[in-house]
């Protein structure tokens, strides 16, 4: 998703290229301002708040937030005498995060080794996003990873004829579906449930989250497992497409104005784990 992630410009399966006569190096790592207030919870206090956050863009990775040692509270990161070796950044030494009635071992770390050509990075510390009990922009929860600013979302009305079917059943049939645009994805293609067969669609326990769309809903359709999905009540964002229905193009014929989709290279889905605490409500983007 984003700069670094999926296909995009820094991930190792982009789809794009540089136009520059010479090769680029196999990895390029990027680190920006956030420009946002971002606040870290945990043990049910504030340990972090700072309008200082540098974003760093590695390849594969989602964005990680680092904030300036002195914008952490005191006493919050105990060292635990643990340290890995980053690829690129070097010599990294890892925290006890400690606060409140809490603490979790190996929960924030710091490159101690920075090269001058990293030298944004010196200084700080990131936390580990799913070992916290919250991030937040402002006085607004933020889920699943740092904000990418590189990632967009456009959802456009279409009059184009898409047709799905299963080993000759058809299972949609529309002339109004949504095509969702996602930085880094192939398009989406969203039908209305007026046009799809639901008694084909099998409800499959168990839901993903997106932290760009919401909680996502699973269909089998036949034996196709998990080829159909559903943003049964996505985020005010994305609300257009709320309980409208997608299809796997790798699992099921699609075929737009008459030509079969094909499954695009590198667009296989890494599910997101739900954040620490995170509750149903919220996820929906309701008030707990």
């Amino acid at each position: 998703m984003g700069l670094s992630w999926q296909q995009g410009p820094l991930a190792p399966g982009a789809v794009g290229r540089f136009l520059v006569p010479d090769s680029l190096p196999e990895r390029m790592l990027f680190a920006e301002p956030l420009r946002r207030r971002m606040r870290v919870r945990f043990g049910g206090v504030w340990i972090a708040d700072s309008e200082d956050v540098v974003l760093l863009h590695e390849p594969a990775r989602y964005p990680v937030a680092y904030f300036p040692l002195g914008d952490v509270a005191d006493g919050v990161l105990q060292p635990s005498g643990h340290t890995t070796r980053h690829r690129d950044l070097g010599a990294t030494a890892w925290y006890t995060v400690a606060a409140g009635t809490a603490d979790k071992q190996r929960a924030a770390y710091e490159h101690i080794d920075l090269a001058d050509h990293a030298d944004e990075l010196r200084g700080r510390v990131a936390f580990a996003w799913r070992a916290m009990d919250a991030f937040y922009e402002e006085d607004e929860r933020i889920v699943g990873h740092a904000a990418d600013n590189y990632h967009r979302i456009d959802i456009r009305r279409t009059s184009r004829h898409l047709t799905v079917r299963h080993e000759g059943r058809k299972i949609a049939d529309s002339v109004g579906p949504l095509v969702l645009y996602e930085s880094g994805f192939a398009p989406r293609w969203y039908v209305p449930r007026s046009d799809v067969d639901e008694s084909a669609l099998s409800p499959v326990e168990g839901q993903t989250f997106c932290p760009y769309k919401g909680l996502c809903s699973y269909y089998d359709v036949g034996g196709a497992a998990k080829s159909a999905w559903s943003y049964e009540d996505a985020w005010t964002e994305v609300r257009q497409i709320s309980g409208l229905v997608s299809f796997e193009a790798d699992q099921l014929e699609i075929h737009l104005d008459g030509q079969r989709l094909r499954p695009v290279p590198g667009q296989s889905v890494t599910a997101h784990g739900i954040d620490r605490d995170l509750t149903v409500e919220e996820l929906r983007g309701r008030p707990a």
